[in-house]
């Protein structure tokens, strides 16, 4: 935008306002350093945000300026392997109890948080509350999208580790579907 498109103060001559874009990434950089978080910026207007997890160990997060909006969007899961009904069912459910962003699928069915604000509600707190909220809906929701879409890749990755006695550690959090006897591969889903 070119000086003579922003508004003069009234305060100062020859100061010009910032434009709703440029106060918006000024918020952006001013919660990304009091969080301290970990980012890039790819380019201008764009913030690649890393989100640390407990389940799911990173979520990247992207912030996009547009003219009159930022766009939010994080990728969760892959598209599920299995059992597509009630991921989707679980995803419309859980899209109820969330704030200024929604579970969304694209066009290869990869699950994703995404959301959009106008550029005038962009402030430092509005930009660490919806940090806050992507990283935990993607991090809350992991497992279950997990157990839901993947049960029987979890079963089998659970009687391929028993069976060759592999660390099962990483598979805590899915010890239901462990095989009764290692080597069945639990091929009825639960």
């Amino acid at each position: 935008m070119s000086e003579e498109q922003r508004t003069p103060r009234e305060a100062g001559a020859g100061q010009f306002e910032r434009t709703p874009r440029e106060a918006a990434e000024a918020e952006i950089g001013r919660a990304l350093r009091e969080a301290e978080a970990d980012y890039e910026r790819p380019a201008e207007g764009h913030y690649v945000v890393s989100l640390p997890g407990t389940r799911k160990l990173s979520t990247a997060c992207s912030l996009l300026l547009g003219d009159h909006t930022l766009s939010v969007n994080a990728f969760v899961v892959r598209s599920a392997d299995e059992n597509h009904e009630n991921v989707y069912r679980w995803l419309l459910e859980r899209n109820s109890r969330l704030a200024g962003i929604a579970f969304a699928l694209d066009r290869l069915g990869d699950v994703y948080l995404v959301g959009r604000l106008p550029l005038e509600a962009v402030t430092a707190t509005e930009i660490d509350r919806l940090l806050g909220t992507v990283l935990d809906a993607a991090d809350s929701s992991f497992n279950t999208l997990l157990e839901l879409g993947f049960a029987s890749s979890i079963r089998r990755e659970w009687a391929w580790r028993l069976k060759r006695g592999e660390p099962t550690f990483n598979l805590a959090a899915f010890e239901r579907l462990r095989p009764e006897t290692p080597g069945d591969s639990g091929n009825a889903l639960g």
